[in-house]
């Protein structure tokens, strides 16, 4: 099924179970939402539960913390991640903080959905990746679509959390069509292993996902090695575990992602296993991220700024060469 369409199952199968279920936001309504998520439900469920808002998301995320304090469990929308930097005050002060100060007397089952990453041209105010700024913030859990199989069952399990999370997108995966896996368990806190190897973890999450595969077959045949593709899923928490049981098998790492590479989220992981799988690694771990600019407009620059297929294959093969693979 398409990305989009595994989000709108999610959120009418939940919609249709649980009537304290709502969703809020710019354009969600009438017009089925600006990349097609919300498409139908506001015939479904009325104006009282798919509730188009003004263009202000200190006021969307404000009232989405409200109504879940009185008992509903909102899904509020952020056109895209840039503009959530609008209602950081309400996510980061009030969401993420609330149980805490209440002593657990208080819950927030409130979910953020927002997607971010480079899009088409869409310049420097529609294309950043700013999971680093809320994964750093605890109270929040930070979950990151990459594929259909976990926008259905993750958005899901997001939606059924008693706690505020951010449920992370990419503007480029929504009109994709991809494979759907029906499972009967569902953990939305577990990495993925997308590809089994021996000798090198690649780590990364939402689109990098597929630019990471792309390249891989290239990096196998030039270094004559075996690669291990992890996709995290989940941010925050991070597991630790898969990361961990994979890179003491293959004794090398590289991270990438889409974000700036100074202070970008792969910072942290690398320095988790840095911390914590010193003594595992054979060579010192490889980052491929971002330039640190803002994203242009000019689509020659724009693929300039961030990594592609070509560039994460022409680093690692470099990388591995240099450090004995």
């Amino acid at each position: 099924m398409l990305y989009r369409e595994a989000l709108n199952r999610a959120i009418d199968e939940m919609m249709a179970a649980d009537e304290s279920i709502v969703i809020l936001g710019e354009d969600v309504g009438r017009y089925g939402g600006s990349y097609r998520v919300s498409e139908g439900l506001f015939a479904k469920y009325g104006p009282k539960r798919v509730i188009d808002t003004p263009i202000a998301e200190l006021s969307i995320v404000g009232n989405a913390i409200g109504m879940a304090i009185a008992g509903l469990r909102p899904i509020a929308e952020i056109m895209t991640i840039n503009f959530s930097l609008l209602a950081m005050d309400q996510i980061v002060n009030h969401a993420a903080k609330f149980r805490y100060m209440s002593g657990g007397k208080m819950t927030i089952p409130l979910t953020i959905r927002m997607p971010g990453g480079v899009s088409r041209q869409l310049a420097a105010q529609h294309s950043e990746s700013y999971e680093t700024l809320y994964s750093a913030i605890p109270g929040l859990i930070v979950l990151a679509a990459s594929n259909a199989t976990y926008a259905y069952y993750g958005l899901k399990a997001a939606i059924a959390l008693n706690d505020p999370v951010v449920f992370l997108e990419h503007e480029l995966l929504y009109p994709l069509e991809m494979e759907f896996k029906e499972v009967d368990t569902f953990d939305p806190f577990k990495a993925e292993i997308v590809k089994v190897g021996k000798d090198l973890t690649i780590i990364t999450y939402l689109k990098m996902r597929y630019d990471v595969l792309e390249a891989v077959p290239k990096i196998e045949d030039e270094l004559g090695i075996s690669i291990e593709v992890i996709d995290l899923n989940s941010l925050r928490p991070l597991d630790m575990k898969t990361i961990a049981a994979s890179v003491q098998k293959t004794k090398r790492v590289v991270l990438v992602e889409e974000d700036h590479k100074t202070g970008g989220y792969g910072a942290e992981v690398i320095a988790k296993i840095s911390e914590e799988l010193f003594y595992s690694l054979d060579a010192p771990p490889l980052r491929i991220a971002g330039e640190d600019v803002p994203i242009p407009y000019n689509r020659t620059l724009e693929l300039a700024s961030i990594p592609t297929p070509d560039k994460i294959a022409q680093k690692i093969i470099q990388w591995g060469r240099k450090n004995g693979l």
